[in-house]
């Protein structure tokens, strides 16, 4: 039986202007909390406009970057708990902007612990990524498990894509639990390892209790569809609203948790709620994997363009991995937590509302910004 909840509180969401903060921000305003957002609105992700379309009149939104100490520590008045969501995403950015994903992710990070020495909450909640897994778990053909799972480089056409044993079998895929030993295969998932130790280290230090999420691939309306380092769905669907391919690196059969933003917004709620939750890390996804190609024709049927075709590149990025999808047991357990969402149906939610918007799209941009330093090969 799960302990009772602890809400209404005062909440502070740093990056809460975004995609995902404006979600949870919905869900805790329903159950009674006031919501307060810290949000620097940098233009790749919002654009040129000012406060977010829809957001609630009665959240107060203070633009400042997460690095600027002193409006951290004005934020922080009257604050119970944080929900801590600032941070550059993307894996493939973070592998040449390695100064500014560096500063804002981490750096920021421990400027809002320094202030929160200053200003105590009970309660932090971090947003952490299934990336610092790297490869997910995988199973040999003796049905043992393998952590360290590596891909060795392609170096022919007729080459495998996966990782492979010592026998050159290809390892069998298995859903990822929060006890794999994390594999930094990027300077984003570096960035969210440190994000989460700081989280920990800092909260029990001084009197707090500090919670992780390690979200796999969230989706939904709202995304920043003009954004081509956001969300691999977001990015499809831009590409798909242009009238062009998504584009699909690799062979498209890489595979990958989708769960909708929705679903993720409760599952903050329930870890700055529930006391046991306290100094753990969890999960957070569908539970459910999906090929990459599989998810771009979905997409495209739902978007009623089902005869554009996804180009499969047949080319690797740096930083990429091949397969990780979510045991999500633990969050089952002690956040009571699971996704109900249904795919197709999130699917043609993100579908309808990407109807109506307008997006640049820039993923050529961004891919020729990665093969100019060498990332894709």
């Amino acid at each position: 039986m799960l302990e009772s909840f602890r809400l209404p509180e005062t909440v502070l969401i740093t990056g809460g202007a975004g995609f995902i903060g404006r979600s949870i921000a919905r869900e805790l305003l329903q159950r009674g909390c006031r919501v307060k957002l810290l949000d620097s609105l940098i233009e790749q992700v919002h654009g040129d406009k000012g406060r977010p379309d829809g957001l609630d009149p009665d959240i107060e939104l203070i633009r400042a970057d997460i690095r600027n100490g002193d409006a951290v520590a004005s934020s922080l008045k009257g604050i119970d708990s944080v929900i801590h969501l600032a941070a550059e995403v993307g894996v493939g950015q973070s592998m040449y902007a390695v100064e500014r994903y560096t500063s804002v992710n981490d750096v920021g990070t421990a400027v809002l612990f320094e202030k929160l020495v200053e200003q105590p909450v009970r309660r932090v909640v971090t947003a952490s990524s299934m990336s610092i897994y790297g490869e997910g778990l995988y199973e040999n053909s003796e049905d043992k498990l393998v952590e360290d799972a590596e891909r060795r480089p392609r170096t022919g056409a007729g080459q495998c894509w996966d990782p492979l044993d010592t026998e050159g079998r290809p390892l069998k895929p298995v859903a990822t639990p929060e006890w794999k030993r994390p594999s930094l295969a990027s300077i984003y998932a570096l960035n969210k390892y440190v994000q989460e130790r700081t989280t920990l280290i800092m909260s029990q230090a001084y009197g707090m209790e500090g919670v992780c999420l390690r979200l796999f691939n969230v989706y939904g309306p709202g995304q920043a569809l003009s954004n081509p380092y956001t969300g691999v769905l977001a990015i499809f669907a831009s590409r798909l609203l242009n009238g062009q391919q998504p584009m699909i690196f690799e062979d498209g059969e890489q595979r990958r948790d989708f769960v909708h933003v929705g679903d993720v917004a409760r599952a903050f709620a329930a870890a700055l709620e529930l006391p046991h939750a306290a100094g753990e890390i969890f999960n957070i996804g569908s539970g459910r994997d999906r090929s990459v190609t599989e998810v771009a024709q979905e997409l495209a049927r739902a978007m009623g363009k089902e005869e554009i075709d996804p180009e499969i590149v047949g080319k690797s990025r740096v930083g990429d991995i091949r397969h990780c999808f979510c045991d999500g047991s633990k969050a089952a357990e002690k956040l009571g937590f699971q996704a109900t969402k249904d795919f197709g149906e999130g699917l043609a939610e993100l579908a309808s509302w990407v109807a109506e918007q307008t997006a640049e799209d820039q993923v050529d941009l961004a891919r020729s910004e990665l093969e100019a330093r060498g990332l894709v090969a």
